[in-house]
């Protein structure tokens, strides 16, 4: 306060800078946030995709049959989208506890794009179902033929 009746004195502009523009914005802060969620759903979404998009190879189930001595005959039918190469898929069976009892890798030959293919699997236990776990090109060295 001054003598002069309560006035503030002006600040130097030149010194501090001019009054009124208060705190810097923050909208760079906002910008930056929404580009760091773009980039994280979009790496979500790619990794989605990567997951759960469609397979190269697939199998499915078309029956099975209880062979003697703890084994099981199992029926699948093979799709692939290229079928020049040869691929692999792994049947599985289960006991009557629902656990894996027994598994084994069948090598599907290059050739039609569907393939039937018969394999026995032995099992620890009496086996009551089968199933495919899973198929890949990713063929193992002793699998393949010389």
């Amino acid at each position: 306060m001054t003598a002069e009746g309560g006035a503030v004195p002006a600040r130097p502009a030149d010194r501090y800078g001019t009054a009124g523009k208060g705190k810097p914005s923050k909208r760079w802060r906002r910008w930056l946030y929404v580009a760091i969620a773009l980039v994280v759903s979009g790496a979500i979404g790619f990794v989605y995709y990567l997951n759960l998009g469609t397979t190269p190879i697939e199998a499915e189930r078309i029956g099975f049959e209880e062979r003697p001595g703890d084994a099981m005959q199992v029926t699948i039918n093979v799709t692939r989208d290229d079928d020049s190469k040869p691929g692999v898929c792994v049947v599985r069976v289960r006991d009557k506890s629902g656990t894996e009892s027994g598994r084994r890798e069948v090598l599907v030959p290059a050739g039609a794009g569907h393939s039937r293919v018969n394999t026995v699997v032995k099992s620890i236990g009496t086996p009551v179902t089968a199933d495919v776990f899973g198929c890949s090109y990713s063929i193992p060295r002793y699998l393949s033929t010389p």
